[in-house]
């Protein structure tokens, strides 16, 4: 947002410097982002007098000049046909840097004829584009500051340019007024009457307007014009295009510049037609989709399904509040004009400025919020200021839509600057800064002025006495502490074993990975995913259109991307949701880990293998185990269609409750995936592993026996068909208080098996370990214990002792 100080002056009487402005500014939230002073550059160039004016002896249209200075007389010379005595000019001696030519100046010699300066035109100065001769002054003294000469005859060509960054929330400093009215409240200033008009129409407008029914709603909230006849558009005067020209405007025409000074002196954008170029009357509507419109910047631009614009009885003249079109423009031909004010939803006009990539002052403003009490008098305004320019005939308003009711108002409680801003501030002062911003007071509640958009609470309250009260005048206390001692937890149980399993994860050797929770419908579909409930709305490619039912899709990616680039080795996990359906109950948290290639780098004694689904299965019970999960669980076969049949298996406690799933990926799945294999993975679930009954913190004492722990060895001859699981069960129930654990230490199978044992036959050898608790175990018990591992075992397998 870019103003002049004499704008700002025309809101606000002060006598506040440029440096203070700008400090305060930035203090209440308005941050300065530059300032352009045109005196700064004039500061060097003195005023001189033209005492004598010759032909140059070798140049016809070269003048040898005698110039009077602070200094002294000085030759210089000059090719201005203006050139002549008795003049004030401005002097540029050697030394100085003249900004429009960028050159620093040096005594040299122009044929032969030495010359001590030059005598500078406005252009030369960057004071307009005037360049057909010097700057005559019409007084002034010899030696006096050129920049002292124009801050007191010609203030307006060296304006100060004043640039503030405007954050969302506030709309209201996209004016000059708004920015004047914050000043005003901090003290620097008083801020003026705000201008009134009152114009009454001489005839009805024939021009009537409508706004469609759909599109009132999140549209057009209300539409207001009137016609203004025999206008003579034409140049705006000079201090209206010097204003604009400042700020980096292009003057275009008086009936233009009006809207253009509205837009930034009030923040209220308008819109003119050439009214005899509007065939019939105008309707805000909805698009189609595929409409098109030329517009005023002489660029065609297609429509989405569902923007608003304005249009005639024939076609589209408008994108309503970003950009008119060309067709409808006004030009110096222009006789009657249709002016516009309306209040459009801010959401529609940021859909719309995206869609056709526009970027106006106009859509800047009415995407953030513009005030919409001020819609009525802004057309009464702009027609007064267009009639004293153009003249012309005014006809009465013709309004579709209401004006929206953004009244609201919020409790004021004066001691809660203390609590909330740590400032103690005095309730009268509080009032007064509230009432200076616009606020209406009626007892302890505040009422919000209709340009503030972004004040919906309380604590906005406080926030609105604070920045004017000034920030920097907050005071740093230690704060004491309310009691000493351990902490309470914070974190919840999930959370708890969130990061045991990144840690575990870690330990293992896996690198953590965190990807997108949304990949495309063909990866999803290859994960029991895909389906409509899961599909986004408005997805950021086709890549990510629907949500993730498991982490492993996001792991493989990222696996080929990394064997892709020469990485064929890879351990990689990652922790984070999966989704079943599109409501939040839907999500559940997940452990994935992903094994690609050899379990170790090569080396010359063959440590290097394939990782397998005992990798997988190890990591998996690795991390259950470290989470909480019970130490007597299931293995299960059936495991979902992206896992290898017959290489995968379920981690369960029970027929029901799931924990996690291991083993190998299908191959279709690392084909379709990009994934060079074999790979192993897991998936588990940290939600569904109970919660221990005990909520302390404490562990249970150890329960640590002192008497000798007895190892024997058991070899079954089973059928080839028996797993290992089954027998290792068996065993470990034959007595639940002396068996501690079981474990397979060998297989014997294939054709030297079977030459053996029989067709079909294999061997299992497990060693089983017994704990006494209370005394030293006799041969008569282990031998007990024995027969039941035995029995139990031939019950559950049909196998027998291998003799």
């Amino acid at each position: 947002m870019k103003f002049t100080l004499s704008w700002l002056k025309d809101h606000l009487d002060t006598t506040a410097s440029v440096d203070e402005i700008a400090e305060a500014l930035t203090d209440l939230g308005l941050e300065v982002e530059g300032i352009e002073n045109p005196l700064a550059k004039l500061s060097s160039f003195t005023l001189g007098k033209v005492k004598k004016a010759e032909k140059h002896p070798d140049a016809d249209r070269l003048r040898v000049c005698v110039v009077e200075t602070d200094e002294g007389d000085k030759q210089i010379i000059c090719g201005a046909p203006n050139a002549r005595e008795g003049i004030t000019v401005v002097v540029c001696k050697p030394g100085d840097y003249v900004p429009g030519i960028d050159v620093t100046l040096s005594v040299g010699k122009i044929r032969g004829v030495e010359s001590h300066g030059m005598m500078a035109s406005e252009r030369e100065l960057e004071l307009s584009d005037e360049h057909t001769g010097i700057i005559e002054l019409p007084s002034g003294e010899v030696g006096e500051s050129f920049a002292d000469w124009m801050a007191k005859n010609q203030p307006e060509k060296v304006d100060p340019v004043i640039e503030i960054a405007i954050t969302p929330n506030r709309p209201d400093a996209l004016g000059v007024r708004g920015i004047a009215r914050d000043l005003a409240a901090r003290g620097l200033g008083t801020l003026k009457p705000e201008k009134t008009a009152q114009i009454e129409g001489k005839f009805p407008c024939p021009i009537k307007v409508t706004i469609d029914d759909d599109t009132r709603e999140g549209g057009c909230e209300v539409f207001m014009g009137r016609l203004i006849r025999g206008v003579k558009n034409g140049p705006s005067p000079a201090w209206l295009q010097q204003r604009l020209r400042a700020i980096g405007l292009r003057p275009i025409s008086a009936l233009v510049d009006v809207t253009n000074f509205f837009t930034y002196d009030m923040n209220r954008p308008l819109h003119v037609f050439d009214a005899d170029k509007v065939r019939g009357n105008l309707r805000v509507h909805r698009t189609r989709g595929g409409e098109t419109l030329i517009g005023l910047d002489e660029k065609e631009y297609t429509f989405p399904a569902g923007a608003v614009v304005i249009s005639d009885d024939h076609e589209i003249e408008s994108i309503a509040g970003i950009m008119g079109g060309l067709r409808t423009g006004c030009t110096e031909k222009t006789v009657n004009v249709f002016l516009e004010a309306a209040v459009w939803d801010t959401i529609q006009i940021a859909k719309t400025g995206r869609a056709t990539k526009i970027n106006s002052d106009a859509r800047y403003r009415n995407e953030r919020g513009i005030d919409p009490e001020f819609n009525a008098p802004a057309i009464e305004l702009a027609t007064q200021m267009i009639m004293e320019l153009c003249g012309g005939e005014p006809s009465d308003v013709v309004t579709a839509g209401e004006v929206p009711d953004v009244s609201r108002a919020y409790k004021l409680d004066t001691d809660r600057v203390v609590s909330l801003v740590g400032m103690d501030i005095p309730a009268g002062e509080q009032r007064r800064t509230l009432e200076a911003l616009g606020f209406r007071l009626e007892g302890d509640l505040a009422h919000v002025p209709s340009w503030r958009p972004d004040v919906m609470g309380e604590a906005d309250l406080v926030e609105e006495v604070a920045r004017i009260a000034s920030l920097t005048k907050l005071v740093g206390r230690p704060m004491p502490r309310a009691h000493v001692g351990v902490p309470k937890a914070v974190l919840t149980p999930i959370q708890k074993r969130e990061n045991i399993a990144r840690r575990t994860m870690a330990a293992l050797g896996y690198n953590e990975a965190v990807t997108y929770s949304f990949i495309d419908k063909e990866s999803a579909g290859l994960f029991g995913g895909g389906a409509d409930v899961t599909m986004l709305e408005n997805p950021i490619s086709s890549e990510m259109s629907h949500m993730r039912p498991d982490l492993l899709p996001g792991l493989l990616q990222a696996a080929a991307r990394n064997q892709a680039r020469g990485f064929m080795d890879l351990a990689l996990f990652e922790v984070g949701p999966a989704f079943d359906g599109g409501e939040p109950e839907e999500s559940h948290l997940q452990v994935a880990g992903l094994l690609v290639g050899g379990t170790a780098p090569r080396d010359p004694w063959g440590s290097r293998r394939p990782a397998d689904v005992y990798d997988a299965k190890a990591d998996a019970e690795a991390v259950l185990s470290a989470i909480g999960a019970p130490a007597k669980q299931m293995i299960l076969r059936d495991a979902p269609a992206w896992w290898h049949p017959g290489r995968s298996g379920r981690i369960s406690l029970g027929p029901k409750n799931i924990l996690a799933t291991f083993g190998e990926l299908h191959p279709k799945v690392l084909d379709r995936m990009g994934v060079k294999g074999p790979a192993v993975a897991f998936t588990l679930w940290p939600e569904r592993v109970p919660f221990p009954k005990s909520t302390g913190a404490t562990r249970p004492a150890l329960a640590a026996s002192t008497l000798q722990p007895v190892e024997r060895d058991f070899a079954f001859v089973v059928d080839a068909g028996v797993e290992a699981l089954t027998l290792v069960n068996a065993a470990q129930g034959a007595d639940k208080a002396l068996i501690e654990s079981v474990t397979v230490f060998d297989e014997f199978h294939g054709a030297k098996a079977e030459a053996q044992m029989g067709a079909g036959k294999k061997s299992l050898a497990i060693t089983v370990r017994l704990q006494p608790r209370d005394k030293t175990l006799t041969d008569a018990e282990i031998e007990a214990v024995g027969a039941k591992i035995v029995e139990k075992v031939a019950k559950a397998t049909g196998g027998a002792l291998r003799g």
